[in-house]
């Protein structure tokens, strides 16, 4: 048996998985898809909008009929390894299992949208003038999170621990 400890990393990607099905719940209930309203002039929007594709927009002009299912595959073979992975200890030290929890809190989100939907449901626009960063939402921000915890975990030194 493990130690309890390891399953506080589980909480973390369930509050982001709760997190984000509730804001995408609030977007699909209260605003018309293609909603735009700006929040910060010339900097935010919060819109409403649709993307069969993978993070950022990738692929979403995609004409395939597969493509659905090849990436609602992929992530749930990501939430059960990385879910296998924090469960059984296997994940690393405390950073390297945050950058995981946030992960996998983030692909359990986009995959459940992609269940229902057969796309993510995003709502974050950022751009400056007319350039615009695609879309996203709270799952794609902790997995966007996750990924610079990991870089760092990889790129900063452990910390020796006294034996």
């Amino acid at each position: 048996m493990g130690s309890p400890n390891r399953y506080r990393w589980l909480l973390i990607s369930l509050a982001i998985f709760a997190l984000d099905l509730a804001t995408k719940l609030a977007v699909e209930r209260f605003t018309p898809e293609g909603h735009v309203r700006p929040l910060l002039d010339g900097v935010l929007n919060f819109v409403h909008t649709h993307n069969p594709g993978i993070a950022f927009g990738l692929l979403a002009d995609s004409p395939s009929q597969w493509q659905t299912v090849l990436l609602a595959v992929s992530a749930a073979g990501v939430v059960v390894l990385i879910g296998w992975a924090l469960a059984t200890g296997r994940a690393g030290g405390a950073r390297s299992q945050v950058a995981l929890s946030c992960i996998l809190g983030g692909a359990a989100g986009n995959l459940t949208d992609r269940l229902l939907h057969s796309s993510v449901i995003d709502f974050i626009d950022v751009y400056w003038r007319s350039y615009h960063w695609p879309a996203f939402n709270v799952a794609d921000s902790a997995i966007t999170i996750g990924a610079v915890l990991l870089a760092l975990d990889l790129l900063l030194p452990r910390r020796s621990v006294a034996n």
